[in-house]
């Protein structure tokens, strides 16, 4: 007996993976940023050097919850809302094909968080989990699609995802910009 729901908790263990890949290196630049200040001597006075550490291991491994939870229920409304557009499936039989997928991210997050140590790996095994999720995601619906509905939601996917990192990233160079230019220097 297969039950639908056996792999449901899949993305909150991928999330938590992901975000603990995360908070583990950021953790280290902002300790050892902390120690070339000279800030970090005084902070232990205060507090254990193992207590600091810990706590700011769950501020940011909190930080970094919110931000891939907020980038799932993005990307699973663009994946619906695709579906909306493109699929001619009533019944969601489409949506049962695409959730074997949380595979892909699963094995994503063990993967990063294997290469915790180095930043740029871990980003690459989250857009590389991230492509093979979009390729698992294509290659399950190719079936039920027409042609022009695979390529119209290929490219309202890759559309609203470069639109999304378009903007985010004016809005950061643009605040950047606005504080830099706001110092008295």
């Amino acid at each position: 007996m297969k039950n639908t729901y056996l792999t449901s908790h899949f993305p909150l263990i991928s999330i938590v993976l992901f975000s603990l890949t995360l908070a583990l290196y950021s953790e280290r630049v902002i300790v050892s940023l902390l120690q070339e200040v000279g800030i970090y001597s005084g902070m232990v006075e205060v507090f254990s050097e193992r207590g600091i550490q810990i706590s700011l291991l769950f501020v940011l491994l909190f930080y970094f919850f919110m931000l891939f939870s907020a980038l799932k229920l993005i990307a699973d409304t663009v994946n619906e809302v695709s579906l909306l557009f493109f699929s001619r499936d009533r019944e969601g039989s489409d949506l049962q094909k695409i959730r074997g997928g949380v595979w892909v991210f699963l094995i994503g997050s063990i993967i990063a968080v294997l290469l915790s140590f180095n930043i740029w790996y871990s980003t690459a095994a989250f857009f590389l989990a991230c492509l093979g999720y979009f390729i698992f995601f294509v290659y399950r619906l190719g079936d039920s699609l027409s042609s022009a509905s695979l390529v119209g939601m290929v490219f309202f996917h890759i559309f609203f995802w470069l639109t999304l990192t378009a903007s985010v990233s004016y809005a950061t160079l643009k605040l950047y910009n606005t504080i830099i230019a706001s110092l008295p220097i």
